[in-house]
């Protein structure tokens, strides 16, 4: 027969184990862990591209990063479906693109890589098999003219594809563009290497501690605190779990309207 010391230990280690995970998760910022952005592993899409006179490289489309030459992203860029798209928050992920299955078209042996920063709508007027291309639950890329010739001849249209998420590399630290009035902060952050999609940000005054923001679209965060004449620090965490922290990344005088730069993750 066992000892009842022994089982009170027991029960006593059992119930400590538990309430530690408990905690753990429960002070966690993640539902469940969040899976690791890069893979080895090829999915089938489709892809169609834009013209260069589009204007939605100049207004930055869905993840509100503005104009995408001057942020930096240049024509390495694609709107993605709703299947794909996750409400804003893949914003920033980099993905590698391949043209196949359709000889004519493909030009053998190239893919290329581009950074999420806008959402291509459904179109509920068609079905997703007869014009609704971003109708859920296709997988669907929306490309610049420039990046699409990279892989195949513009004539191919509605292009057959293969991609598969990687990790980002970017020049330079993380970017912070502080704007909003008074007491409501906004920031957007962009040039985020890594994961480059954002799961959680904090932002610390030096009269403050370390405050969450919430995601008010795509990759802007805001509080509502009074930051002002105090230099703010960055606390950002990416979608494979990773947090980074930039201290003093803004000085004491900074002024809505500019722009910041931080540490970056490694890609």
């Amino acid at each position: 027969m066992s000892n009842p010391s022994s089982i009170t230990a027991t029960a006593a280690l059992l119930l400590s184990l538990i309430s530690t995970v408990t905690s753990h998760y429960s002070s966690s910022t993640f539902s469940s862990s969040p899976p690791a952005p890069q893979s080895t592993v090829w999915h089938s899409a489709r892809a169609t591209y834009y013209a260069a006179s589009d204007p939605r490289d100049a207004v930055g489309g869905a993840c509100g990063y503005g104009d995408l030459v001057k942020a930096g992203y240049g024509m390495a860029t694609v709107g993605l479906s709703e299947a794909l798209f996750q409400r804003g928050q893949i914003c920033g992920a980099c993905f590698e693109l391949r043209c196949v299955d359709d000889l004519r078209w493909c030009i053998p042996g190239t893919s290329i890589i581009v950074t999420a920063t806008n959402f291509c709508a459904p179109n509920y007027g068609f079905t997703a098999e007869g014009g609704g291309r971003c109708n859920p639950p296709n997988k669907h890329f929306v490309l610049p003219i420039e990046a699409f010739e990279k892989i195949a001849i513009w004539k191919a249209g509605n292009m057959p594809v293969q991609y598969r998420r990687i990790k980002c590399r970017k020049e330079g630290g993380v970017r912070f563009t502080i704007d909003g009035s008074g007491i409501f902060v906004s920031v957007l952050i962009s040039n985020v290497g890594g994961a480059g999609d954002i799961f959680a940000v904090k932002i610390k005054g030096s009269r403050t501690g370390w405050l969450p923001m919430g995601r008010n679209w795509g990759q802007n965060w805001h509080i509502n605190s009074d930051l002002r004449n105090q230099p703010l620090s960055f606390e950002v965490t990416n979608s494979d779990g990773l947090t980074l922290t930039s201290y003093n990344v803004a000085p004491k005088n900074w002024n809505f309207g500019q722009t910041f730069e931080g540490k970056q993750f490694e890609a």
